[in-house]
C-alpha cells in the first residue's frame, strides 16, 4: 500500500503542476498573453451566457468581493470583462464577459475538454467508474478537510 500512496502522490502533484505549467504557458505563447492563470480563472467562473453578481463569482473563485473587485478592474481595463448595474437596485453589480472575454473562455475550456477526453479515451466503462469514484472521493476529502464549499463545479 505504501507503494501505491507515493505513487499517486507523485501523480497528483506532477499533473497538478504540469496543469499549471501548460495553462500558463498556453496564455503567455497564446494570443491572449496578457492574461494571467488568475484572471483566466475569474473569466472561467463569470462564465458565457449571463451576466452574474461580483458576490456570486467572488463565493464560486472562494475569494472576498473585494479581492474580485481588483481583478475585475484589470479584467475591464483588458475588454475581456464589463460591469453593468441592475435598474432595480442599482448597488447591485452585474459582470458579464465581452465577446473577447468569450473567446478566452472557450479557448481554456476546449483545453480542459480535451485534457479530460485524453484521461479517459480507451477505459472501460468499469475504469471510468472507478476513475470518476477515486475522483470524486479526493474532491470530498479536501472539502471536508479544509472546509471548502461547494462552487459551480463545471467547466
Amino acid at each position: 500500500m505504501s507503494k501505491t500512496i507515493n505513487v499517486v502522490n507523485e501523480l497528483l502533484v506532477d499533473i497538478f503542476n504540469d496543469i499549471l505549467v501548460i495553462e500558463q504557458r498556453a496564455l503567455s505563447e497564446g494570443e491572449f498573453k496578457d492574461l494571467s492563470i488568475t484572471e483566466m480563472h475569474t473569466i472561467d467562473a463569470i462564465g458565457m451566457y449571463e451576466a452574474r453578481s461580483m458576490s456570486e463569482v467572488a463565493y464560486d473563485l472562494k475569494i472576498t468581493v473585494g479581492t474580485l473587485t481588483t481583478a475585475i478592474n484589470n479584467l475591464v481595463k483588458k475588454g475581456y470583462v464589463e460591469r453593468k448595474r441592475i435598474e432595480e437596485d442599482r448597488r447591485v453589480v452585474l459582470v458579464q464577459l465581452t465577446k473577447r472575454g468569450k473567446l478566452a473562455y472557450r479557448i481554456h475550456d476546449k483545453f480542459h475538454k480535451d485534457m479530460v477526453r485524453a484521461t479517459v479515451e480507451g477505459l472501460s466503462e468499469e475504469q471510468e467508474q472507478v476513475l470518476v469514484g477515486s475522483l470524486e472521493k479526493l474532491n470530498n476529502f479536501f472539502k471536508s478537510k479544509y472546509n471548502l464549499t461547494e462552487g459551480k463545479g463545471e467547466r
